[in-house]
């Protein structure tokens, strides 16, 4: 079950009528991530509502993370979405919490990015381009593809600091999981993720955000 102090994280959408109506996949996640979740709410604190789609829409990812009004929206959207079990395929049962866990801290690094005011926005010392009105589509793809690169390895070095032992695991379905993407798709986050072979390649004793920062200041580098 959902930690009770947990629940009044949740923001249901009107087609959901309480959390009594999270569905068994949606409690399944949100338990996975509820050391995520409480480590943003009560020592980040993190401005992050949840969201419960009634129903998925045909291009719906089960998780994703959007900004709105100052405020962090995960949104699970799980019911009707074959995603939902279908990213987990493969992996053994004991380990899918582990994954679930990596997944909502990838999040987590995005709504970092949003609450800092720096989406989209190159580390001081990188000036590529003078910003424009309207992006083309290839600088919105590459935009994206460095923000998911970002938040793999905040999920990376989340991982390292809690379940040390079980890095290499979830690194490598990381990376099975991004390997079928094009070059040139907004989550080919190789790039970043092959600079993190092990654990050992995040600096200890610094916030997951510092450390998926120094590495992630390395991929830019390559990408130029």
């Amino acid at each position: 079950m959902i930690k009770r102090a947990f629940l009044p994280l949740l923001l249901l959408t009107s087609g959901a009528a309480s959390a009594a109506d999270l569905t068994e996949v949606e409690i399944r996640w949100l338990t996975a991530g509820s050391a995520v979740l409480a480590y943003a709410k009560q020592e980040l604190k993190l401005p992050i509502d949840i969201t419960v789609q009634p129903q998925a829409r045909p291009n719906d990812v089960p998780l994703a993370l959007g900004y709105d009004n100052g405020r962090c929206k995960l949104v699970l959207s799980m019911r009707g979405n074959p995603q939902a079990e279908d990213i987990l395929a493969g992996v053994p049962a004991a380990q899918r919490p582990l994954m679930i866990e990596a997944m909502v801290a990838h999040e987590l690094g995005h709504c970092w990015r949003y609450a800092q005011g720096v989406w989209h926005a190159l580390p001081a010392g990188f000036e590529e381009r003078q910003q424009e009105t309207h992006a083309t589509a290839a600088e919105q793809l590459r935009d994206t593809r460095r923000e998911e690169g970002y938040a793999d390895l905040v999920a990376l070095a989340w991982t390292q600091q809690r379940h040390p032992a079980q890095y290499a695991t979830v690194a490598a379905w990381m990376r099975q999981v991004r390997e079928p993407s094009p070059a040139s798709g907004s989550h080919s986050t190789l790039t970043w993720l092959q600079l993190a072979p092990s654990g050992a390649a995040f600096q200890p004793g610094l916030p997951v955000f510092e450390q998926a920062s120094l590495l992630w200041r390395q991929g830019l580098l390559q990408e130029q």
